[in-house]
């Protein structure tokens, strides 16, 4: 739990490399980040780029408030691509949080023949956008592994109330944690990472620039 949040967010696109990632930063054993991964201490969510990302369950949703309304800009050229607006979505999210209620966990294909059910076309990169987007919405967040098979639990079942953070001091705090495990790195470099303006980017190194090494080539 302490590497994943020393990171902020950790990319966990393949799930198995990922993993091992985190294992062998903290000299742990599979086992052990199974454990950490099924019991919900560390989630996998959409939060930045768009792409999987490893994040603890008390940081996740200061950083969904923080980057989530940016990756849905950077997502809406898809979303019209594919006729999801915000009407689809709200209709998408209302059936996952019936169907998941009560602590079900159900998986990708799982949910898809619920939505296909209800006349919700759910397959391909339509339902990728479907289920990113109830991310995104703190609707949806990754549940227990079923097997070898990924699932989807409710997001409040899943994450306990947290600490919350104000716009500024979340993105001085993902500035500071993105630029003291990833250095060296430029602005440009965690623009691109945290899917903020430039100009939010710029912002937050200003607030915690003090507390880092800065060069200029």
């Amino acid at each position: 739990e302490a590497v994943v949040g020393s990171f902020a967010a950790m990319h966990a696109q393949e799930f198995v490399p990922a993993k091992w990632s985190v294992a062998q930063r903290a000299g742990a054993t599979a086992a052990a980040v199974d454990q950490a991964i099924a019991d919900g201490a560390i989630l996998r969510t959409h939060l930045v780029r768009p792409t999987w990302h490893f994040v603890l369950r008390e940081d996740v949703r200061w950083l969904l408030d923080l980057t989530g309304p940016r990756v849905n800009q950077l997502n809406a050229y898809y979303y019209r691509k594919f006729g999801l607006d915000d009407e689809a979505f709200a209709t998408c999210n209302a059936l996952l949080r019936r169907t998941l209620e009560g602590g079900r966990q159900l998986t990708r294909k799982e949910l898809a023949a619920v939505l296909e059910k209800a006349g919700v076309k759910a397959s391909g990169l339509y339902l990728g956008y479907i289920l990113m987007r109830a991310e995104l919405d703190a609707v949806l967040i990754s549940g227990a592994p079923s097997g070898r098979q990924q699932t989807y639990a409710l997001f409040d079942e899943r994450v306990p109330e947290a600490r919350t953070l104000d716009r500024v001091a979340a993105l001085a705090e993902l500035t500071k944690r993105y630029f003291a495990m990833r250095g060296p790195a430029t602005l440009k470099d965690f623009a691109t990472w945290s899917s903020l303006t430039v100009a939010d980017a710029r912002h937050g190194l200003r607030m915690v620039g003090s507390e880092l090494d800065q060069a200029v080539d």
